[in-house]
């Protein structure tokens, strides 16, 4: 026998409860005696114990929560003075090995101090930072942050 040779047969009907004591599920009509459930209409919330506290308040909480935004790299201006282009961006910074990736966010601290004339564009810096940089003859432009290239990988529609 195949699936498609099966023969359906007629849905059964639903029991008749409750119509006397001959038909076999008379009287109470199997759904016992007294009680929440054994009134019509009657149904619970998901978890409900009866008024005893639910398990999914009596176990603890896991208390905070993850953020999954990257966290910004930090790069400190007594760092700029090591590399050599009179323009640091994210590639430059990459580079010189000072963040992981210039496709990351990446924000100037102020530490150190600034010696050379820089025109610097990242994603972010302090108060400080610009302050400092201006103050050694450079400029601070505020840039987005650098786009993954897209995947080079065909995609296999076959």
């Amino acid at each position: 026998m195949k699936y498609h040779e099966l023969k359906a047969s007629t849905p059964k009907s639903a029991k008749r409860v409750g119509r006397g004591i001959a038909a076999g599920q008379g009287k109470t009509a199997g759904r016992g005696t007294k009680g929440q459930m054994s009134r019509t209409g009657a149904k619970k919330r998901p978890g409900f114990e009866g008024g005893q506290n639910p398990l999914m308040q009596r176990l603890p909480k896991m208390h905070g929560f993850r953020s999954f935004k990257p966290k910004a790299e930090n790069v400190y201006t007594g760092q700029l003075d090591a590399i050599a282009s009179k323009t640091i961006d994210s590639f430059a910074l990459a580079e010189a090995g000072l963040v992981s990736s210039p496709f990351v966010r990446i924000k100037l601290i102020a530490k150190g101090e600034v010696t050379k004339k820089v025109t610097v564009k990242l994603q972010g810096a302090s108060a400080n930072a610009i302050e400092a940089i201006q103050k050694a003859g450079g400029s601070f432009e505020k840039v987005a942050q650098t786009a993954r290239p897209a995947s080079t990988r065909k995609q296999i529609d076959e």
